[in-house]
């Protein structure tokens, strides 16, 4: 049994999930395993907090008007 380099390995996994599953599929499996990056929470703060519940509410309220208006 020859032993895979690490590309050769992922390159044989990827194409072996691809078959199994299909491209799409593949893609929100891998997705599954992909911690992301930054601090959402922290983040959130950063642009939330400006806002007032009441002016949230608002926009949704003008959102759902001009959804509706389409």
């Amino acid at each position: 049994m020859t032993t895979l380099s690490p590309q050769e390995l992922r390159n044989k996994g990827i194409k072996a999930l691809s078959d199994a599953l299909g491209p799409v599929d593949m893609a929100r499996f891998l997705m599954q395993f992909d911690k992301g990056e930054g601090d959402y929470t922290k983040e959130r703060h950063k642009w939330l907090d400006k806002y007032s519940i009441d002016e949230i509410v608002g926009e949704l309220g003008k959102n759902q008007e001009d959804t509706a208006d389409d």
